[in-house]
């Protein structure tokens, strides 16, 4: 063979090689890619909060993954507070919130995005194996888009008013993440038991929340 010869068909190959890498993924690639990214989605879920669990520390010391997703609100539900057939929230000394359906009213509340692995323990803080709350899924709304989001209601709910504690939770939880002002002051407006007893769980929520300013002024200071 001819040295000329030798290089055209070398030439050729090269041509080949070169259309070859610039080509679109095959499908079985692109299948693969979209399969990557359903396993990822797959391994997250939304929680819309409305309660206690609007308040990041409240929510993070039994969930660790949860992190602010957005706010959104759900349409056509409102804000109650009362106990699982009537027996009082040891843990909070009154009522505790729950939703119930009440055309043209909303809920506000934070979406959270949370691991998989997180969903038992969320049922668990939710007394859901007990029978006190069930787990549903909810539509809820932002400016641009609709969310599908786990959320709980309460069953069997009788009627009762928060203790000022759990509601200054709720508060603090609508103030961290901005919920709309006309909204936080309809949760300040609440009227509550007057429960002046010390609480566990608070002193809880306070340590977190030092440790969490603690952390927020180290990563500042570091930048």
């Amino acid at each position: 063979m001819s040295a000329i010869m030798q290089l055209f068909i070398i030439g050729v190959s090269l041509i080949g090689l070169l259309l070859l890498c610039s080509a679109d993924p095959l499908p079985t690639e692109v299948s693969d890619m979209n399969n990557s990214t359903d396993q990822m989605n797959a391994s997250t879920f939304l929680y819309f909060a409305y309660g206690s669990n609007l308040l990041k520390e409240r929510l993070q010391l039994r969930n660790p993954s949860a992190i602010v997703y957005c706010v959104a609100k759900l349409k056509d539900y409102k804000l109650a507070f009362g106990n699982h057939k009537g027996v009082a929230s040891q843990r909070w000394q009154g009522g505790v919130a729950t939703i119930e359906r009440s055309p043209g009213d909303e809920v506000w509340g934070v979406v959270w995005r949370m691991n998989i692995s997180d969903m038992e323990s969320l049922d668990s803080q939710e007394s859901v194996k007990m029978g006190m709350y069930s787990p549903m899924d909810v539509s809820v709304s932002t400016i641009d888009q609709d969310l599908s989001c786990r959320t709980y209601i309460m069953n069997s709910c009788v009627y009762a008013p928060p203790s000022p504690q759990y509601l200054e939770v709720i508060v603090m939880g609508a103030e961290q993440n901005g919920l709309p002002e006309d909204y936080q002051e309809k949760l300040r407006a609440i009227e509550t038991n007057k429960y002046e007893g010390s609480l566990p769980m608070m002193n809880k929520l306070k340590k977190a929340m030092k440790k969490s300013k603690e952390q927020t002024k180290e990563m500042l200071s570091d930048d």
